[in-house]
């Protein structure tokens, strides 16, 4: 039976009132795919001919970060720039007690004083490539999920391994259009980096939690990296060359990086779900484990220094899933969803009767079928919910939210799915991503015992609050004792802070892991096979079903607007695209871009009080700054979370800033675009070049950027001489 929804639906297509309904606009949405760029869109509307060398160019300058950012090349020496808040996880690792280098800032001044970071992995995307087709080959209508998703699995594991033993790069399989295209991406990779450069957090984060999300904002986000092989650093044939003058009001301006997750092409069931459902959910999570982690914070210098990153990362996540969670509140949008799929239909419709079909509604099989899609995925949803918890808190480890359980689960299923060929293994445990898990697995950086413990005990007091005291998970896991026993014995005697430990076990391979006494790692066994059939429900019962719905929804798109419409975010390299203006609230009129004398009213007008306090460097050198000189400006170009450190560019492909952060308006792009109030917010390059130069007064880092700046000095220096 169809839903009341859809009845509705009928209605309103029957009735031929859809075209009143759905007003057309002109805006910059879209996160392109570099094998499907926005040529003709930026001819249309800005006269720009994007070509394939400007692209190929973007594409090998641009670089993605393993912890969930993006930078870029920004020198012939391998010099990379990103976000302070993305080199913040290195800067925690690099740090002591006696040497916090997140909150002092650190500066190399020559190579040999680079240090190098224990885990971070950066990639180059070197080509894509469409198997879409060889992916689906052997996938009949006939076949139940669960044998779907092991052929699917096993199909596309064995195009990676392919792939990486073929050109030696790392290789992936992206899913675009949840199911309707897979593309392989292949990465240069780089594990050899070394920190170069990076400013206090107080000017890189200046306003804290108040002003995020906010605008204007006086942020000097950014940090320098470089990266190396064979001990020297790297040549990178194409590196973005760095404007000194920096986007004017009205430019327009390319986003390039790695976007995580969107939601747009989501139906209106979906995001129901998320809005009932899912988003409560991770709200309440990131709540507790920021307080909890608030509270420990408070205990002493140190134990706030530990908690740091941690701390940071839930506190960003709350703030970011609040605004999508009342986006999703606000009834426009989800009924904005709704038209969305009502003028779809009614374009399926309008497609049929041109290539010479019925016109009437509802008698094609086609538009039938779409309607059978959306009731799919609105029973698919329905079932989710019956699993979707114990999936979060048990598969997913939010119930024992501690790098010393990931760990501890990481050991235990290598060594397991090692045991099997790489297409029947776990996705994670394919030959093709090997190297960088256990580049990961054997991090030599510390792990601090008391934030893990207070991380461990809220994350298993939430999971009680989630499911109740008498779930059998619940019984499971705590067997007989108290939140607080089972953290003291897990964490307490736990060997897994010893990378050399860990390297032990896994060169063991199962049967040591089995004779293994570590608690972490006996506590990881003993809870896996629940955590591998919850997983196996989610995979064979939602997540493959789905993805079959969406790729069915995805060829009926594609029939009627073929890939004009790009797919969602996925973490991997896109182009956007945008125009640096600002926008209205009320009667106020919020400027394109803030000065750098704007940060020191706004710091006298706070007292200097923490997060307005200002690094004495630049209370010093006040007199020696332009203060006229642009900070920070906005675009509407379209970002989320994953672009902080995406490089800005202009026309000429030029480095004129570095995105780090969107303003509250920005935070339901998850769902919808929109450029009304809502913006990117990026550091601008002249903003970046006058701290390097007339605040710290790293001369040779600008020379370095800025090669006719070392020009300058050497001529400088010969006519003094």
């Amino acid at each position: 039976m169809k839903s009341l929804f859809y009845s509705f639906l009928f209605l309103i297509l029957v009735c031929g009132i859809q075209e009143k309904m759905i007003s057309s606009s002109w805006s910059d949405e879209g996160m392109w795919l570099f094998n499907k760029p926005p040529i003709k869109q930026l001819k249309e509307r800005y006269r720009m001919e994007l070509t394939q060398d400007w692209l190929d160019h973007a594409r090998l300058s641009s670089i993605r970060f393993n912890n969930g950012g993006s930078g870029s090349f920004v020198s012939a020496n391998g010099l990379i720039i990103t976000n302070h808040h993305i080199g913040a996880d290195s800067l925690q690792k690099l740090s002591t007690a006696n040497n916090n280098l997140l909150e002092r800032g650190f500066y190399a001044a020559k190579r040999e004083q680079e240090l190098r970071c224990p885990d971070l992995e950066l990639n180059v995307l070197e080509s894509i490539e469409d198997v879409t087709e060889r992916v689906n080959a052997k996938i009949l209508p006939t076949m139940s999920s669960t044998q779907a998703n092991t052929i699917r699995r096993a199909t596309m594991s064995e195009i990676e391994k392919e792939s990486l033993e073929r050109t030696k790069l790392r290789s992936d399989i992206v899913t675009l259009y949840q199911g309707g295209q897979y593309h392989l991406y292949r990465y240069r990779k780089y594990t050899d980096v070394r920190l170069v450069m990076a400013p206090e957090q107080s000017i890189a984060f200046f306003g804290g939690d108040t002003d995020n999300f906010e605008f204007p904002r006086y942020n000097l986000d950014i940090c320098l990296f470089r990266a190396y092989e064979n001990d020297k650093p790297v040549k990178p044939k194409h590196y973005l060359k760095f404007s000194s003058i920096g986007p004017q009001e009205n430019d327009l301006v390319f986003v390039v990086g790695n976007p995580g997750t969107t939601n747009r092409l989501e139906t209106y069931e979906q995001l129901q779900h998320r809005r009932d459902y899912s988003h409560p959910y991770f709200l309440n999570y990131l709540r507790t484990m920021e307080a909890k982690l608030i509270q420990h914070s408070e205990n002493g210098i140190e134990d706030r220094r530990q908690a740091s990153s941690d701390l940071r990362r839930f506190s960003n996540a709350r703030k970011a899933i609040s605004g999508q969670y009342l986006g999703l509140l606000d009834p426009s949008i989800l009924r904005q969803k709704q038209i969305t799929e009502f003028q779809f239909l009614d374009e399926l419709r309008h497609s049929l009767a041109r290539s010479g079909k019925q016109e009437i509604p509802y008698t094609d099989a086609k538009v039938q079928q779409y309607l059978r899609m959306l009731d799919k995925v609105r029973l698919l949803h329905r079932h989710l919910r019956s699993f979707e918890k114990e999936y979060y808190l048990l598969e997913r480890g939010d119930g024992f939210n501690s790098r010393y359980f990931q760990i501890a689960r990481q050991i235990v299923r290598l060594t397991a799915e090692l045991k099997k060929p790489s297409s029947d293994r776990l996705r994670e445990y394919r030959d093709s991503n090997l190297d960088s898990l256990k580049f990961q697995l054997f991090s030599p950086a510390p792990i601090y015992p008391e934030v893990e413990k207070a991380k461990m005990l809220q994350s298993l007091t939430f999971m009680a609050e989630q499911l109740g005291g008498d779930h059998p998970l619940i019984q499971l896991v705590l067997d007989g004792h108290s939140p607080i026993q089972v953290v003291e014995r897990l964490i307490g005697k736990t060997r897994l802070g010893d990378s050399s430990y860990r390297k032990e076990l896994v060169k063991g391979g199962w049967e040591t892991v089995l004779k293994s006494d570590d608690p972490m790692i006996q506590f990881a066994r003993y809870l896996d096979e629940r955590a591998r059939k919850i997983r196996s429900t989610y995979e064979n019962e939602f997540e493959e079903p789905e993805r079959q719905v969406f790729g069915e929804m995805a060829r009926l798109r594609f029939e009627v607007k073929g890939d004009s419409i790009p797919p969602d975010a996925t973490f991997t390299l896109r182009l956007a695209f945008g125009v640096v203006k600002g926008y209205q609230i009320g009667d106020q009129s919020v400027p394109y871009c803030t000065k750098f004398s704007g940060i020191y009213k706004r710091a006298e007008e706070h007292r200097f009080i923490d997060p307005f306090n200002l690094p004495e460097t630049w209370l010093h050198k006040k007199e020696k700054i332009n203060l006229d000189c642009p900070f920070n400006f906005v675009s509407t170009a379209d970002t989320i979370g994953g672009n902080s450190g995406s490089p800005v560019l202009n026309r000429a492909g030029e480095f004129v800033g570095i995105n780090f952060d969107r303003n509250r308006f920005g935070l339901i792009r998850n769902f919808v675009y929109t450029d009304h109030q809502a913006r990117h917010v990026a550091v601008h390059s002249q903003a970046i070049l006058e701290a390097l130069k007339n605040v710290y007064g790293y001369e040779e880092l600008v020379q370095e950027l800025i090669p006719i700046e070392k020009k300058k000095a050497e001529k400088a220096k010969r006519s003094r001489n």
